[in-house]
């Protein structure tokens, strides 16, 4: 390691600039981050560092560049002409003081990392000036998965530890932080609801510590159709704090690389046509992990509140004491199609979708096919393979041309996915002779015939200039 990579105080410091053009106004952009004093040394600023120098944010020195200039700084910059550049650097190591020269690393005696900021917390990414492009790659990667707000709730965590410190024991303690940052507590904080999050951090501190155990906390997630990277940024918090992960058949592996290490994994999936674990079950076993004050997190492929019984579940818990949130997971409709490029609507074509489920508990569910097939309206059915004949039957005594174009996504998301498209009177056919199984997509897509609207319109037109005329 040539860089040891250090973090400097900077509060009523003095640092140094000296250039005038972009590369000075970079330096300076990231320095206005600190509580450092600015102050720039240069016989012309562009228009940025004038802006700067107006509105009192940084100070500006026009003379000509000399040792009075750094001799009371903490860091210098160099961002100028070259030789002026080297004179900033042989002074500042004759000074001591550390300096930086803008793209002449074997000039430098420090150099800046590439730097992801949620003040008070603060990561800094260095390659040694070796590959600066993966320095910001990182670093752009780190600012998706990293709250914009977690420096705020680092604050705040601040302001609590004195207190859990003196009402909680190390056990009660730990589990209290873990869910502060990654948890039930960190979803109050980052959805905004302060009355509530103040409710339960007064709940769970002004706790008398006894042998009772708390009741715990169910979340339903909702994993996406597919790999770990259509997981939301909620669901990745709960599913590092939960204690319990009870999950489904559907449940890609790299979802459940994403939970936490040592949480307890419950496998309750359901093959077709094979229920070895029944609802009422999953809905006892959610309640027992409950029960024993743990945060029981339900990962259900898709979103819970499409057609994943998440009613029954939520209805079962509140029914029990048990407090419970969903984290909406990118539903198979949406994902499916954009994986295939397709959209689900289409400005004056297609206005409207419908979700419908190919089974229910009662077997094919009775839907009103003449209110549902409507023009300008794509019919997304899920779970769908087994009743495709029927529902293509229904779909034709209502009225459905046969040629309607239908689109069937098999496995979406995975490396086995199959997409292929067909008609409505070849449907079932196709099905069968693809050999296409559950999950799968089928989309029904009736697009309103707009040149009708279009001689509709230069009709009105029309009658209009003849009422004019």
């Amino acid at each position: 390691m040539r860089y040891f990579p250090v973090f400097i105080d900077l509060k009523n410091k003095t640092i140094a600039v000296i250039g005038s053009g972009e590369q000075a106004a970079q330096k300076i952009r990231l320095l206005l981050k600190t509580t450092a004093h600015i102050r720039l040394i240069s016989k012309e600023p562009n228009d940025e560092l004038k802006a700067l120098i107006d509105k009192g944010a940084i100070s500006w020195e026009t003379d000509k560049f000399n040792e009075d200039h750094i001799s009371d700084c903490q860091l210098v910059y160099a961002a100028s002409k070259p030789e002026i550049n080297e004179r900033v650097m042989l002074l500042a190591n004759q000074l001591g003081i550390p300096v930086n020269v803008v793209d002449e690393p074997d000039m430098c005696s420090f150099i800046t990392p590439a730097i992801v900021d949620r003040d008070p917390i603060v990561i800094a990414i260095g390659t040694e000036g070796a590959a600066p492009v993966m320095a910001r790659k990182i670093k752009s990667k780190l600012e998706t998965e990293l709250p914009t707000r977690l420096g705020a709730l680092a604050f705040m965590a601040g302001t609590l530890r004195n207190r859990v410190a003196k009402n909680l024991s190390e056990p009660r303690r730990r589990a209290f932080w873990e869910s502060f940052f990654s948890g039930k507590l960190a979803d109050l904080f980052y959805r905004g609801e302060k009355k509530k999050l103040k409710a339960e951090i007064d709940r769970i501190l002004d706790e008398t510590i006894t042998e009772k155990k708390t009741t715990g906390h169910v979340t339903l997630v909702g994993a996406g159709p597919g790999p770990a990277d259509l997981l939301t940024f909620r669901a990745l918090r709960n599913l590092q704090a939960a204690d319990v992960i009870v999950y489904d058949r559907l449940i890609d592996p790299s979802v459940l690389e994403c939970c936490r290490r040592d949480a307890k994994r419950l496998y309750v999936g359901k093959e077709p046509n094979n229920h070895s674990v029944r609802q009422e079950e999953i809905n006892d076993l959610l309640l027992e992990e409950a029960r024993k004050g743990l945060h029981v997190v339900r990962l259900k492929s898709g979103d819970p509140l499409v057609f994943g019984r998440a009613g029954e579940e939520l209805d079962f818990m509140r029914k029990h004491g048990i407090t419970i949130d969903v984290v909406p997971g990118v539903t198979a409709a949406t994902a499916c199609a954009a994986e295939v490029g397709d959209t689900l609507t289409y400005r004056d074509k297609v206005r409207a979708i419908t979700f419908l489920t190919g089974h229910s508990m009662r077997g094919a569910t009775p839907y009103d096919w003449a209110n549902i097939a409507l023009p300008g309206t794509v019919i997304a059915l899920y779970m769908a393979v087994k009743m495709a004949p029927k529902i293509q039957e229904n779909l034709l005594a209502v009225g459905v041309n046969e040629a309607t174009p239908v689109r069937i996504v098999e496995k979406g998301c995975s490396p086995e996915m199959r997409s292929f498209e067909t008609t409505l009177a070849n449907l079932s056919h196709d099905l069968q002779r693809h050999k296409v199984i559950n999950p799968a997509m089928i989309y029904i897509i009736l697009e309103r015939d707009t040149s009708i609207d279009e001689e509709s319109s230069d009709s009105e037109q029309a009658q209009t200039n003849k009422v004019e005329s």
